[in-house]
């Protein structure tokens, strides 16, 4: 299998604010070390997935998933012979700016925010990473390299639009010299965003099947996971409904990385991709599926969007966060000063608002709630 480190990202551009090497630990690991210690990072262990952390124990948090997207990140970067250390910093941070109660969580921060510059779980990282996080005397921020700022702002590809909200949001000023965002991201962080996809939509299916809001007979209306099962049946015979889910979902992970990986290759070399800057100036995805596994997923994504999204026990836990948020936002607005300290000549005062409540834990937002209603 031939390596790609010359495609990876090794050496750093440096940082908005110059720092000193350390001897012992390369600026990426570096950058990793920064977000595992945040305060943002150790929130998401009580931050909602999909399903409310209250009712169970071993139901994803917004941190379990994000150590399973690093974990399926490294495996793949360190396979192409890339920088694993990037693919897991960014995999690891991809969610910090994630509200509490998940998307619908988001959903209505941006409802609130609407008229004050909307509200962005993927631009609240940005603001986490380089304004919110305030543990270094000489900057705000983590103040991380400028390839893992990069891999964040372009977790979802180029930005070829919008631009004057992500000015307003996070200050592109800041950034303008050194980051062209119409170009594309580092293999490192395309690996990182479809490790999200990869993880979320296996361990989705998984948690669904445990919280009895789907079962496994369901899932095998995806001819792929059917697959999976029927090769297994044999082996799998007598064994706990637990035990084949394992199995299914571990093949499955298997299979879509890979895919993945077979394809990348394929992608790099039809494309003639030689050196760093031919990744920056491509014109596609290099590293995606197949167009038979692009297939799966969109199977797999529309099964969970109807028999897991929509289910009316989700739908009811995801009103009642919506429903919390709107009226903590609302409180809050009336009197900021009472529940944090205003920083001033530096956000709005509503920008302000968004920040503390997206940075809440799903049991805290719930228990100011029940405080002050």
């Amino acid at each position: 299998m031939k390596k790609y480190s010359k495609l990876g990202l090794f050496k750093s551009k440096g940082r908005l604010f110059n720092e000193p090497k350390n001897k012992f630990r390369s600026d990426f690991q570096r950058d990793r070390d920064r977000i595992i210690h945040s305060s943002s990072f150790r929130r998401l262990k009580h931050k909602t997935q999909v399903f409310v952390n209250t009712i169970g124990d071993h139901y994803r948090t917004r941190m379990t998933h994000s150590i399973e997207v690093a974990q399926i990140a490294r495996s793949i970067s360190k396979y192409l012979g890339l920088n694993d250390d990037l693919a897991e910093t960014l995999s690891l941070s991809h969610d910090l700016g994630h509200p509490p109660f998940g998307h619908a969580g988001e959903d209505v921060l941006n409802e609130c925010m609407n008229g004050y510059g909307g509200f962005d779980h993927n631009l609240q990282t940005l603001r986490i990473v380089m304004n919110l996080e305030d543990k270094y005397i000489k900057f705000s921020g983590l103040n991380l390299t400028i390839e893992t700022l990069d891999g964040l702002i372009k977790h979802n590809g180029p930005i070829n639009d919008n631009i004057n909200k992500f000015n307003n949001i996070i200050g592109y000023k800041k950034l303008i010299k050194r980051i062209n965002l119409q170009k594309y991201p580092s293999l490192e962080a395309q690996i990182a965003s479809i490790s999200d996809d990869i993880a979320y939509n296996n361990h989705d299916i998984q948690d669904g099947i445990t919280a009895n809001i789907f079962t496994l007979n369901d899932l095998r209306e995806i001819k792929f996971f059917d697959e999976i099962y029927k090769k297994n049946r044999k082996q799998l015979k007598g064994k706990t409904t637990n035990t084949v889910l394992f199995q299914i979902i571990r093949d499955s992970i298997n299979l879509m990385v890979e895919d993945l990986i077979n394809n990348s290759v394929k992608n790099i070399r039809l494309n003639k991709i030689k050196s760093i800057k031919d990744v920056y100036n491509s014109k596609v995805n290099l590293i995606s599926f197949s167009n038979n596994f692009l297939n799966i997923e969109n199977d797999t994504k529309n099964f969970l969007r109807f028999k897991m999204y929509n289910n009316k026990k989700v739908l009811i836990k995801n009103n009642k966060g919506k429903k919390v948020l709107n009226y903590l936002f609302k409180k809050i607005s009336k009197n900021p000063s009472s529940y944090f300290s205003i920083k001033k000549n530096k956000s709005t005062i509503f920008r302000q608002i968004s920040d503390y409540i997206s940075g809440m834990t799903d049991r805290f937002a719930l228990n100011l709630y029940n405080k002050i209603k």
